[in-house]
């Protein structure tokens, strides 16, 4: 853990009012997973992109059973801004614990829908995937997760993702196959 916090002590010193402002922005977007709710709604009503929005959604139900409601607390892990109370952090301390990142995956969230995302559609899912990586950033900016903890979610999410991205093609080829006979 010193070399967490040495990276985010050192990401620390680059704060300026620009990147503040962005970071504020998608911590907020994206607390409870708004952007993405949002574009997978968005997605589900377009017969083209409804696929890609039900491999999202699937991905998000799954990080919420899997990260939220049962590696958060097993793990209990606190957040560096608990443990390092003299830094001034930008945002409203977030709820729960810190392993897995939520906002990344949301570490776990947002890499497992824009992951879903782009097993399904690989147009709008590389854009996803950039989104996903710079919302990973912003929790470094802001101090309120450890590396590991986005490297985490990363991980659990694009799990998830290719989870979500497999269900959802199996229940399309298994519905394919019904018609058929």
């Amino acid at each position: 853990m010193p070399f967490e916090f040495a990276f985010l002590d050192w990401l620390y010193q680059f704060r300026n009012p620009v990147m503040n402002t962005i970071s504020i922005f998608f911590d907020y977007a994206g607390a409870h997973g708004e952007i993405w709710i949002a574009f997978t709604l968005l997605l589900l009503l377009f017969r083209r992109t409804r696929k890609a929005g039900f491999a999202m959604a699937v991905a998000l139900v799954l990080y919420m059973a899997a990260g939220h409601f049962f590696l958060k607390p097993l793990f209990a892990r606190p957040r560096p801004c608990d443990v390092n109370t003299a830094i001034t952090i930008l945002v409203k301390r977030p709820h729960g614990h810190s392993f897995p990142s939520g906002h990344t995956a949301s570490g776990a969230s947002a890499f497992a829908a824009a992951f879903a995302l782009c097993l399904q559609n690989r147009k709008l899912g590389v854009p996803a995937l950039v989104l996903a990586a710079f919302i990973a950033f912003t929790r470094l900016y802001l101090y309120v997760h450890f590396p590991t903890d986005v490297l985490g979610g990363l991980v659990l999410g694009l799990a998830l993702g290719a989870l979500a991205s497999w269900l959802v093609d199996s229940l399309a080829n298994k519905s394919k196959k019904k018609q058929i006979v």
